[in-house]
């Protein structure tokens, strides 16, 4: 192939780049057809989430919290982006190290998606069709960009006594003697403009084709039961009401989102299944409606991640409603020397319960809505697992598609070989919500919500200054289950101060002072805020 030398750098990088972004919405058009999880960027992306240390983890939810996976798929799409202009500007030497360099992208894409849970051979098409078709992009663009071959003066010919200046946009190389190619910057343009429809329409249509939409729908469509014992309306006096303090009940919008997928799973409840297996008696699989037919319990649970760093953001409440987990596993028949549940999620996250905690009879769920509407997609829709009492790493799967009756000592679930416990009882805890970090001198309120589930809570106390501990006063509670809100008002003086808070559970344990990391089981210590009052 004929060498790209007089295509100036710049252009060399945009056809990169373009070629690139034909690639990746190839390869999105056929994930879209084979499975939007062998999207060569999301595989990669999970890859590396895989990978990745626990610290590393714990930093990506510390500083970014929940856009984390946004920050690393756009920090993949900004290397390959690099990459690609790269790959531009070496093609102008020779187009074979263009076309090398998108082989290696095939050689990074390819081993990502296999090694996903439950990958199929076919899903190694996305990243193929992406690199191929981004060759033969490639090579067209760089063909656009010479505008072809034009006599140049034989040496046994004398040269013209006045010679045309050489046109500035369009500079000749030389080859075999006789033959000039030239840059030409319209036809480059119009390629680059007509790979950008190429790349946009693509994207779109496999975004279009991965059943976004289909799901959206289905899950609009879901008309919910029922509960077989509805729950009574919320207690009086169990949401103080006070602006900036966290309400009892948080909407599904504000509610907050902490997983390993990288892009939302879209499950279709019509297809949806749930397998119920390993140690029990009668294996069984239950579909969407069969789950919907069985009688539904209410219940107000709060859920906390064992990311939450003291006083973090990543607890709230809601009321769920859903199937009983102790009936389905009765119904299965869990036998004696089972004592965890391995669950699956259906983008292959895995979540280990203890069974004794599901099967005492508190409301461990598979939820199938949440504040009264069907489970949003991004928390787990159609059906998700709670259970009040642990952090959501070993109890709160969503989108479940699979349930195993193991035991610890057989089977280990995504987080425990990265060094979490394999059990995670949640840890009493208090949060200030109020007041903010200026205050005007006088009496104002302190307030925040504790929780120590499946306990609940008998105390909140508040020190300032390191002054004497007073008690707050709670809010009620519909039981142990949630959160529980606390205020107290405090006569504010001039000048800095410094508040702290502390809980006690129903069972008399009360907060350590000492502060520790959220691994390997949750954080402890007490929450403390700085306020100045004028």
């Amino acid at each position: 192939m004929q060498s790209n030398e007089n295509v100036p750098a710049w252009a060399g990088a945009l056809a990169g780049i373009v070629t690139g972004g034909v690639a990746l919405g190839v390869a999105q058009l056929v994930a879209g057809l084979v499975s939007p999880a062998a999207f060569p960027v999301l595989a990669v992306g999970d890859a590396v989430v895989d990978l990745s240390p626990a610290p590393l983890k714990d930093f990506a939810i510390r500083t970014f919290g929940e856009n984390d996976k946004v920050v690393l798929v756009g920090g993949v799409f900004v290397l390959l982006a690099l990459a690609a202009a790269v790959i531009g500007v070496l093609a102008r030497r020779s187009i074979w190290y263009g076309l090398a360099g998108l082989a290696g992208f095939a050689l990074l894409g390819v081993p990502a998606v296999l090694t996903r849970p439950d990958a199929q051979v076919a899903d190694v098409l996305p990243t193929v069709a992406g690199v191929g078709v981004g060759a033969l992009a490639l090579v067209w663009l760089m063909g656009r960009a010479r505008a072809g071959a034009v006599e140049s003066p034989s040496p046994a010919q004398p040269e013209p006594a006045e010679p045309e200046p050489a046109e500035p946009e369009r500079p000749a190389v030389m080859r075999a003697g006789r033959e000039a190619y030239v840059f030409d910057r319209r036809r480059l343009i119009t390629g680059l403009a007509g790979g950008v429809v190429v790349a946009g329409a693509t994207t779109v249509l496999g975004r279009t084709l991965a059943g976004q939409q289909a799901v959206d729908a289905a899950r609009v469509g879901v008309a919910l039961p029922a509960p077989a014992q509805p729950l009574p309306a919320l207690p009086p006096g169990v949401d103080f009401k006070l602006n900036g303090l966290s309400s009892f009940v948080t909407k599904n919008a504000d509610f907050y989102r902490v997983d390993t997928a990288l892009i939302v799973p879209q499950v279709d409840p019509r297809t949806w299944t749930l397998r119920v297996h390993g140690l029990v008696d009668r294996p069984i699989e239950i579909t969407y409606d069969d789950l919907l037919k069985r009688p539904l319990t209410e219940a107000d649970i709060t859920l906390a991640c064992v990311s939450n760093e003291v006083g973090g953001p990543y607890v709230g409440n809601a009321r769920w409603l859903g199937v009983r987990m102790a009936d389905v596993l009765r119904e299965a028949g869990v036998r004696s020397d089972a004592d965890m549940l391995l669950s699956t999620s259906s983008d292959g996250f895995t979540c280990g319960t203890p069974l004794d905690v599901v099967m005492d009879g508190r409301d461990a769920l598979f939820a199938i809505a949440m504040n009264g509407e069907a489970l949003p997609v991004d928390h787990g829709f159609p059906v998700r697992q709670v259970v009040p009492g642990l952090y959501g790493y070993v109890s709160a799967t969503k989108w479940v598609v699979d349930l195993k009756v193991t035991r610890f000592d057989t089977d280990e679930a995504y987080w425990t070989p990265r060094g979490w416990a394999a059990r995670g009882p949640i840890k009493v805890q208090s949060r200030i919500d109020l007041p903010g970090s200026k205050v005007t001198a006088g009496r104002t309120t302190i307030a925040g919500v504790a929780w120590a589930q499946h306990t609940g809570l008998s105390a909140v106390e508040v020190r300032v200054d390191r002054g004497e501990w007073l008690k707050a006063k709670l809010a009620q509670v519909p039981g142990p289950d949630t959160w529980r809100q606390w205020a107290l008002d405090w006569d504010a003086t001039p000048g800095d101060h410094t508040i702290e808070v502390r809980a006690t559970d129903a069972a008399g344990r009360t907060q350590p002072e000492e502060r520790t990391s959220v691994a390997p089981d949750g954080a402890t210590g007490w929450h403390t805020i700085t306020v100045h009052a004028t």
